[in-house]
């Protein structure tokens, strides 16, 4: 260890990734978004359905049920990780961040859109 220190090079801590391993938690990340994203939407339309008919200024009476209903679409995304028997114990606060703004983000871009649909119907 002093020879590398003497060279100019630090000391290798960590092990290094096999390009297999590397793919495999690329994998693991697409997994996630798409858990995050597909519970975004699912939110989305259901924040929607459960709302009733939009009013002309486009607001729906029950504001807050869809609110939940988002929250509990993230909180969903745990259970979720575990039917896919993917590991969670490596994530950590970032990564939940991270699963729960997608989440949002989906569900707000999805809600917005059926809201301003015409004639408060859905699209697809």
């Amino acid at each position: 260890m002093s020879e590398d220190l003497e060279k100019g090079q630090p000391p290798v801590s960590k092990k290094a990734k096999t390009r297999a391993e590397k793919q495999a938690e690329h994998i693991e990340r697409i997994k996630r978004t798409l858990v995050a994203s597909l519970l975004g939407i699912l939110s989305g339309a259901l924040s929607f359905l459960s709302g009733g008919v939009p009013d002309a200024h486009g607001l729906q009476n029950n504001g807050p049920l869809a609110f939940m209903i988002m929250l509990a679409g993230i909180v969903l995304q745990k259970h979720v990780f575990v039917l896919l028997r993917m590991d969670t114990s490596k994530l950590g606060a970032k990564d939940w961040f991270y699963q729960g703004f997608m989440t949002f983000a989906l569900w707000f871009m999805t809600w917005t859109i059926l809201l301003s649909s015409p004639r408060g119907t859905l699209i697809f």
